[in-house]
């Protein structure tokens, strides 16, 4: 990819078996790291297929925003309870998301 600028990225590691998961999860950080003007759009349901790379997020409910901003203000246990509707608690280990 010659002098990325923007990174639109829709599920990408769906139907992905974890090793694979991480080494496109590894790639985005690294090409991240290598163009620093690079701005990247992950659409997921999945906290853990976030690469560490990211700084901000969105969390929508029907379509709808129900938080923005940094990462760490945003993926909260409140917040992602309130999009899913059920009590859920999610944690940031060694640059990574993980939910329940």
């Amino acid at each position: 990819m010659p002098d990325p600028r923007l990174l639109l990225l829709d599920e990408p590691s769906a139907a992905l078996d974890l090793p694979s998961r991480e080494q496109l999860l590894d790639a985005i950080d690294l090409l991240a790291e290598e163009v620093a003007e690079l701005s990247i759009v992950l659409v997921t349901h999945h906290v853990e297929e976030l690469p560490s790379c990211l700084t901000h997020a969105l969390v929508l409910r029907d379509g709808h925003p129900l938080a923005a901003g940094p990462i760490g203000d945003v993926l909260t246990d409140p917040v992602l309870t309130e999009a899913y509707g059920m009590p859920l608690t999610v944690r940031h280990e060694d640059g990574r998301w993980n939910g329940p």
